[in-house]
C-alpha cells in the first residue's frame, strides 16, 4: 500500500509546474532504486504511449517553417551518421564480446531513437527477450544521465541554443529525453531538438525493411505514426495563429505530460534493471554513445554541422 501511494504521489508531484522534466526523471529514479514497483510493466506501457501524445501537444508550440528549416538541415547528415554510428557500435560489440544481436540493438538505439528502434527492430532480428531487455535497459539507463547532464554541460561551454539542441536530437537516445533536456535549455533548443530528432526517428522504417532483408524474412513494422501527427499540429499553429492561446494551454499540457513520462521512465530502473543489463552491454553502449556525442559536439562547436 506504501509503495502504491509513494507512486501516486510522484505522478501528480511530475505533473504540476514545480517539477521539471529532470527533476521528474530524478525522483523516478529514486523511487524505482529504493521502493519496490507495484506498477511496473504498466508504466512502461504508458510512458511509452504518454510519449508520443506529448510530442504531438509540443508541435502546437512549433512554426511549421522552423520546423522544416531545421529539418532538412539535419537530413543531410543523418544518413551518413547512422551508417558511421551503426559500424562503430557492431566494432565495439565485437570488441567486449557482446552477442550480435544486443550490440545490434545497442547501436540501432544509439544511432537513432532509443527504445523506440530497437522497440521496432528488435522482433525482425528475432531477439530474445533477454536481448531486448538488455539493450532497453542499457539505454534508459544512458538516458537519464544525458538528461540530468547534457544542460549543465551546455552551459558551461556556451552553446547557442540551436548548437545545443542539434547536440542533443543526435548524441542523446530517446525522444523523451532530448525533448526535456532541450526544453530545460530553451524554447528555441526544443525546437531545433524536436524537429532533428523526429526527422532521425523516420530512418525506422528503412532501417527495419533492411534488416529484414537481410535477415531474409518479412518484417512487422511500428510505424512512428506520431511523427505525422507532430507536423499535423506544427502546421495547424502557423496557419491558424488566432488559435494561439489554447495551442499554448495544449503545449503546457504536453510539456507537464512530459514529466510524468520521465517520472515513469525512472521508476522503472532499479537493482534489477542494473544486474540484468551487465558491464559488456552497457560498456558498450556507454563507449558509443561517448564517442558519438563528444564528436557531434566538436563538429557542432566548429560549425561543421
Amino acid at each position: 500500500m506504501t509503495a502504491k501511494l509513494l507512486f501516486i504521489l510522484g505522478v501528480i508531484f511530475a505533473a504540476t509546474p514545480f517539477c521539471s522534466p529532470p527533476i521528474a526523471l530524478a525522483l523516478g529514479l529514486v523511487f524505482g532504486w529504493f521502493v519496490p514497483h507495484p506498477y511496473r510493466s504498466q508504466a512502461s506501457s504508458y510512458a511509452k504511449k504518454l510519449l508520443q501524445y506529448c510530442v504531438i501537444g509540443l508541435g502546437f508550440g512549433m512554426n511549421l517553417h522552423e520546423v522544416l528549416r531545421a529539418g532538412s538541415s539535419g537530413f543531410m547528415y543523418t544518413a551518413l551518421g547512422i551508417v558511421l554510428t551503426l559500424a562503430l557500435g557492431m566494432a565495439l560489440g565485437m570488441m567486449l564480446g557482446v552477442t550480435k544481436s544486443t550490440a545490434y540493438l545497442v547501436s540501432v538505439g544509439t544511432a537513432i531513437c532509443g527504445a523506440s528502434a530497437i522497440a521496432a527492430v528488435g522482433p525482425v532480428t528475432e531477439a530474445s527477450e533477454e536481448e531486448m531487455s538488455v539493450s532497453l535497459g542499457t539505454v534508459f539507463i544512458l538516458n537519464s544521465i544525458a538528461l540530468l547532464t547534457f544542460p549543465p554541460i551546455g552551459n558551461w561551454l556556451g552553446l547557442t541554443q540551436e548548437q545545443f539542441g542539434l547536440w542533443a536530437a543526435l548524441a542523446i537516445h530517446d525522444t523523451s529525453s532530448v525533448v526535456g533536456a532541450s526544453a530545460k535549455y530553451g524554447a528555441a533548443a526544443l525546437t531545433v531538438a524536436v524537429t532533428v530528432k523526429l526527422a532521425r526517428a523516420l530512418w525506422i522504417v528503412p532501417l527495419t525493411i533492411g534488416t529484414a532483408m537481410i535477415q531474409r524474412h518479412q518484417a512487422s513494422i511500428k510505424w512512428p505514426w506520431f511523427i505525422a501527427f507532430f507536423v499535423v499540429a506544427a502546421l495547424i499553429n502557423t496557419s491558424f495563429p488566432v488559435g494561439k492561446p489554447l495551442f499554448q494551454i495544449l503545449v503546457s499540457i504536453a510539456r507537464a505530460g512530459l514529466a510524468v513520462t520521465l517520472y515513469l521512465i525512472g521508476s522503472t530502473i532499479s537493482r534489477a534493471t542494473l544486474k540484468r543489463v551487465g558491464w559488456r552491454p552497457f560498456g558498450q553502449g556507454l563507449l558509443l554513445w561517448l564517442i558519438v556525442g563528444s564528436l557531434s559536439l566538436l563538429l557542432i562547436r566548429a560549425n561543421w554541422l
